[in-house]
């Protein structure tokens, strides 16, 4: 018997950040703490120069070649082409038959903080003590053990995901965006360099979960009161702060939550908005213009396609579901061609799962809502619609220029599907993260096994 291991050479590190006092305190500009005081300590996996031929290739942007070659070293795509070259040492791969796309990135997961098994004692993704909890991080939740990071590799070609907090809280908490990589530790799994997010959420969820414990809010109207009173509170520290580190002087008090909110307001954390109805985001969208931040995504935004003009107008992202609708009022509204309105009307939209088990199939959800978008006459191609499982959620993600497509100088985060990959019969047949091939479904030595898994039938032992 041969226990299947990966070798993780990933060493957790904690970083603390502290101020030399300085002679004269009341003029020097003095940074109180890191922004990140939990370091990525992300180390790619080991991989080799690899030439994979013959295969139909969507880049992730839009761009299609039949017949072509992709070409990756160093942990970067090199070459993308027709025809290739093999330079001397590389692995050559013949994909006749075969579909090469970016690794899909899924905007939307709670991998980590909601793992498998579903149990009480691993529920850790809702801080749901407060309407605004904005000094929470999802990273202080994530299982890095959980068998659903295995699952969305091997089954769906997952490479990167952002793992958000729950939407139980109007502030729900900051999220993270990690690699799918197995590690011992959440810094391990961190994205190098890859702003951080804050959660937030409007309509049923905040109004029920605090309504139902007789505190505010308990209405939409209450939800956004709470939102306005805590970005006042923030836009005032943030002031403080600013001053202390232009001017010097005493120093403010410290707020963990407050911290994060600043972060937003200075443009340098993401706002990932849960929002399903189309009047609520035009609300938020007010909101963020009377407190000056931007929000970069709104989720499930089953609604989307009524506001598709502002949304583009305003820069923001739709992450959406294919088809999940009518489970509560505010979803009510959901249509399949909601994908295909917002891509017609030039807005930025995305595929995302917010389910462990959807995660392992986001391709098979863009070709839904692929073919809802042609059945309504929306002609959309299959190599743009890939946009929406890559460069679409990168750039939402702040990763554009490292990840979601196959172009020189990008990260080799690269899947080998075993045919159309919008098709529900296809797999990843081979899934490499930064050029480093860690699945390969046709050696059972290299298919990604959770150290939770071990040794149980069929999971991680191979005769």
């Amino acid at each position: 018997m041969i226990r299947l291991t990966f070798a993780i050479a990933a060493i957790t590190a904690l970083v603390a950040c502290t101020a030399t006092p300085a002679a004269r305190p009341e003029t020097a500009k003095v940074v109180p703490y890191s922004r990140d005081p939990f370091p990525s300590t992300y180390k790619a996996y080991p991989g080799v120069p690899t030439l994979v031929r013959n295969v139909t290739i969507y880049d992730g942007e839009g761009g299609r070649i039949d017949h072509g070659a992709v070409l990756f070293a160093d942990g970067k795509i090199v070459q993308v082409a027709p025809v290739i070259d093999a330079p001397a040492g590389a692995t050559v791969i013949d994909g006749t038959g075969k579909w090469v796309t970016p690794g899909i990135i899924d905007v939307h997961s709670h991998l980590g903080d909601y793992p498998s098994p579903g149990v009480q004692a691993l529920s850790d993704g809702n801080e749901a003590t407060a309407p605004a909890t904005p000094d929470v991080w999802a990273e202080h939740s994530i299982w890095p053990q959980d068998p659903g990071f295995g699952r969305a590799l091997m089954n769906g070609g997952v490479t990167t995901l952002q793992i958000l907090p729950g939407s139980a809280n109007l502030f729900g908490g900051r999220s993270v965006t990690i690699k799918n990589v197995y590690a011992r530790t959440a810094q391990a799994m961190k994205f190098p360099g890859a702003p951080y997010g804050l959660k937030m959420a409007c309509g049923e969820n905040p109004k029920r979960v605090y309504g139902d414990k007789g505190r505010e809010p308990s209405t939409r109207m209450g939800n956004i009161a709470v939102d306005r009173q805590t970005w006042a509170k923030a836009v005032e520290y943030k002031r403080k702060w600013d001053k202390y580190e232009k001017d010097g002087g005493d120093m403010p008090d410290r707020d963990i939550g407050m911290d994060t909110l600043r972060g937003v307001l200075a443009g340098e954390i993401l706002v990932h908005n849960h929002c399903y109805r189309a009047d609520e985001m035009a609300n938020v969208i007010d909101m963020a213009r009377e407190f000056g931040y931007h929000v970069t995504a709104f989720h499930h935004a089953v609604e989307a396609y009524k506001i598709a003009d502002l949304l583009k107008a305003n820069d923001i992202c739709a992450a959406v579901w294919a088809d999940w609708h009518g489970f509560k009022m505010e979803s009510y509204d959901g249509i399949p061609e909601n994908l295909g309105i917002l891509q017609k009307e030039g807005a930025c939209v995305m595929i995302h799962s917010d389910d462990q088990n959807g995660i392992q199939r986001l391709n098979q959800e863009v070709a839904k809502g692929l073919s809802a978008a042609r059945h309504a006459g929306i002609a959309i191609p299959d190599a743009v619609a890939w946009e929406w499982l890559a460069i679409n959620p990168a750039k939402a993600l702040g990763i554009a220029d490292r990840t979601g497509s196959l172009k020189p100088g990008k990260m080799a985060d690269v899947v080998l599907w075993n045919g159309d990959p919008f098709s529900v019969y296809t797999r990843p047949q081979m899934v490499w993260i930064d050029g480093a091939l860690l699945y390969d479904a046709s050696n059972p030595r290299i298919r990604p096994v959770s150290d939770f898994e071990l040794g149980q039938p069929g999971e991680g032992d191979v005769k």
